[in-house]
């Protein structure tokens, strides 16, 4: 079996720019390929530069060996299919994305799957043609300074913060409804925050949130939610 490890969309957020010249796709398919892929951007990046953040970059995945993209955690599931030679192809991912969870067990992915055949057509095309073109490709990051990604948080400060978050999210890590937000590396975090601080990642309770949130308390909240389960 083949598949494809493509993790989810999280209430928490880092919003991207996504740029990409797909010459082979028609247009109304880029622009609702483009459009799909909303529901993947707050977690992927692909293109030139494009990094790891809650989930692996998306370059050249196209015949990619699954889990081998390097300094990326990988679920054990993952892992497992790695030694076993497997690669990413149209097909595994189409069975992959219409219900993560049941496809592969044991992902860390934590999204629903998207349900319509057209849009996850449409959504595959667009990444697979953004893997062959990835060279050409642009990304832009909602941009953060040295002095704020620099920040040290307090672990225990998080902890005393984190009782608004864990409202909806659980410590425990289930998803119960609610994507998990332990486990994340600590920039991811501080980005995803930003975002809804500066308003480039639109969602209403977040954004009331974060802006009420100074940076070392953005740090604190990071620090302490990427140590559990760590």
């Amino acid at each position: 079996m083949k598949i494809l490890h493509f993790l989810s969309t999280s209430v928490f957020s880092i919003t991207f720019l996504f740029i990409l010249d797909l010459s082979n796709v028609s247009n109304a398919e880029k622009i609702n390929g483009e459009k799909i892929f909303m529901k993947c951007k707050s977690c992927h990046q692909i293109g030139s530069g494009a990094k790891n953040r809650v989930g692996p970059h998306l370059n050249k995945i196209d015949g990619r060996v699954v889990g081998s993209v390097d300094n990326f955690k990988y679920s054990n599931a993952l892992l497992e299919l790695k030694e076993k030679g497997d690669r990413w192809n149209k097909e595994t991912l189409d069975e992959y994305l219409k219900d993560p969870s049941n496809f592969i067990k044991g992902t860390n992915m934590k999204f629903l799957g998207i349900k319509v055949d057209s849009d996850r057509q449409q959504l595959i095309d667009f990444l697979l043609q953004g893997s062959h073109t990835s060279q050409k490709s642009k990304i832009y990051e909602t941009p953060l300074s040295e002095e704020i990604l620099s920040i040290v948080g307090d672990r225990d400060y998080g902890e005393y913060l984190s009782s608004e978050c864990i409202t909806c999210h659980q410590s425990s890590g289930n998803n119960e409804g609610i994507p998990s937000i332990t486990h994340w590396s600590v920039n991811s975090f501080v980005y995803a925050l930003h975002s809804y601080k500066n308003g480039d990642r639109k969602h209403p309770i977040m954004e009331m949130i974060t802006k009420r949130l100074s940076n070392e308390e953005i740090a604190a909240l990071a620090i302490y939610f990427n140590s559990i389960n760590n």
